[in-house]
């Protein structure tokens, strides 16, 4: 399963773009809501989240296969604030599941360590944040299990890369094909 967390303040395309593309490609994806089940995004648009976060926590699943982080302001913060996106985090490095994480939402990965050593990417002026990466810059990068993007010009990349690392590339170039129609 592939969990989404919303929290107040995210950046809407770069959840919802990438969300569209996953679930046309087949991809079973779970939206959380951070404290509620209706997350207001930063451009004012309300958004009903499959379960809440406190849903989650209480069907926590063991080995989930990504998850997934949008940026945007506050929501980045919002999010890296919340248990249950640690907790999500830590299944997913124990099952060995991919962690993406899009425009602000990379510094919720270098704030726990998680990128030293690893290439990543992120929205510009957040750099600091990413504590430990290395060749930092580009538009979408994957290192290994983890899936960094600049920000909401890259959303339709960024989800056409997670569809190829969890279906692989050739049904992610048919969804593109398919968009791009």
């Amino acid at each position: 399963m592939v969990y989404m967390f919303l929290a107040e303040g995210f950046e809407e395309i770069e959840a919802l773009c990438p969300l569209d593309l996953l679930r046309r490609a087949g991809v079973e994806v779970c939206t959380v809501g951070i404290g509620a089940p209706r997350i207001t995004g930063s451009h004012g648009i309300n958004v009903a989240a499959d379960i809440t976060d406190q849903e989650f926590l209480a069907l926590i699943d063991p080995a989930p296969d990504m998850i997934i982080l949008p940026g945007g302001m506050p929501g980045s913060l919002n999010l890296d604030a919340a248990p249950a996106v640690d907790t999500a985090i830590k299944a997913a490095i124990k099952s060995n599941g991919y962690l993406a994480a899009i425009c602000a939402a990379p510094l919720i990965l270098g704030r726990r360590g998680l990128l030293t050593g690893r290439r990543a990417t992120c929205y510009p002026g957040f750099e600091d944040e990413l504590v430990g990466a290395t060749n930092i810059g580009g538009r979408v990068i994957r290192d290994g299990n983890i899936i960094t993007a600049t920000g909401m010009g890259v959303a339709l990349e960024f989800g056409l890369e997670l569809i190829s690392v969890l279906k692989g590339p050739e049904t992610a170039g048919k969804i593109k094909d398919a968009v791009r129609a």
